[in-house]
């Protein structure tokens, strides 16, 4: 299977060469060893490897931290670290006796505990990095930056990726972005993401929660792949599973702990009155919802309910890798108010906000932006404006609203 180059690469080399520890977090079958052992490679550094997935190394870094490290010597890259806390404060001590930079490559699948683990005992001296699932950009190989709404970069972007009609756009969605997927190491994609589900709630649900019905927890997340890219009704997805609400938001921090799930918060500040106060819910990987929602085909799973919710999910996912893989904190939120006007996404960068409709069509018009205008009303000027959807080319509906297509995210 050949490598896919990963947009984070920069970033991982940079800190890589300045920490002493270095931590890649994110869900399983993201790429996290797999890209830190290619970085090292084309580096020529031979450094030892070792998995925490192998039951005999687990036991040895959790009952006997430092004979772990007289036998893995650094530098050395540990594989799923969160096995074995007990290692942190050993790494902590190699670091203030002047472990060089580039000692400790860590990777881990639970992002939330590790960052935990991390700041207990090795504030300041690690390099948290999250890698999720890849990219359009990285699928097709090409390189991308940040969410722009520059339209000089969106032009250069058509010219080098060429246009993509939706049915291409929802073959992407329906196949998901797993590195191993879009490689074509699998094929059969009920398959994997069955497998996928079952190897999560086995080991990383369980590690997290203890006992708990797999089938019961299976049925939890398809509740809540069904409402991907609404806002967060708790209660009403433990309805459908028939537990308890309080039940149900503990398995949703596990979810979002685990890096399947993210949410956007509404943006708000003084001016702007009578928000909502509910966040709304992602899936990072649109292949895993359409596993869990039961859509057998792109074609089926375009025409049907559930369109439009995958592409907002598709393009709000999108945009937040792109921030996370430049290593930026995603400036996303969204906004809606109690007199019912709405804005998929408002993005606050260089002291403006930018508002964002998301839309099946690839007929947008200016109806489509007319909530963009209750932004005026905030204290932080409104800045550049877009609809991002199926249209197959860049252009523009005035000197404030871009027509951005989907297929060049």
């Amino acid at each position: 299977m050949d490598y896919i180059p990963r947009a984070i690469e920069p970033l991982v080399e940079q800190v890589g060469s300045e920490y002493s520890v270095l931590l890649v977090t994110g869900p399983r079958q993201v790429g996290k060893s797999t890209l830190l052992k290619h970085l090292l490679m084309c580096e020529g550094r031979e450094i030892e490897q070792v998995s925490l997935d192998d039951l005999t190394e687990r036991q040895l870094a959790t009952t006997d931290p430092a004979m772990f490290f007289q036998v893995h010597v650094p530098p050395v890259l540990i594989d799923e670290v969160q096995y074995a806390p007990n290692l942190f404060p050993y790494i902590k001590m190699m670091v203030d006796n002047g472990a060089p930079a580039g000692s400790f490559w860590l990777t881990g699948s639970q992002q939330f505990r590790l960052m935990e683990l991390a700041g207990e005992s090795l504030a300041g001296r690690v390099a948290l990095i999250p890698l999720s699932s890849m990219t359009q950009g990285e699928n097709e190989r090409k390189p991308a930056s940040p969410f722009t709404f520059d339209l000089a970069y969106w032009k250069e972007r058509e010219k080098s990726i060429g246009a993509k009609p939706i049915s291409a756009l929802f073959e992407q969605m329906h196949r998901g972005a797993m590195p191993a997927v879009d490689a074509g190491r699998y094929t059969n994609l009920s398959v994997f993401y069955g497998s996928y589900l079952q190897t999560y709630i086995e080991r990383d649900v369980r590690r997290l929660l203890g006992s708990v019905d797999a089938l019961q927890f299976a049925d939890f997340m398809r509740a809540a792949a069904a409402r991907c890219s609404q806002m967060l009704n708790t209660a009403s997805i433990a309805q459908d599973v028939g537990i308890r609400a309080e039940k149900a938001k503990a398995w949703l921090s596990v979810l979002e702990k685990s890096g399947i799930i993210f949410y956007l918060h509404p943006y708000s500040n003084n001016q702007l009155k009578r928000m909502v106060k509910a966040p709304k819910l992602y899936f990072h990987d649109c292949g895993l919802v359409a596993c869990l929602t039961k859509w057998t085909s792109a074609a089926t799973m375009g025409a049907g309910a559930m369109g439009g919710a995958f592409m907002e999910n598709f393009v709000v996912s999108e945009i937040w890798k792109s921030y996370l893989n430049a290593g930026l904190e995603p400036p996303l939120y969204y906004y809606r108010d109690h007199d019912a006007k709405e804005i998929d996404l408002v993005i606050e960068a260089d002291g403006a906000l930018h508002p964002v409709e998301i839309k099946k069509t690839a007929s947008p018009n200016l109806a489509m932006a007319r909530s963009f205008s209750v932004l005026e009303r905030s204290s932080i000027p409104r800045g550049q404006g877009a609809i991002i959807c199926a249209s197959e080319q860049v252009s523009a509906l005035d000197a404030d609203t871009l027509v951005i297509p989907a297929g060049l995210l």
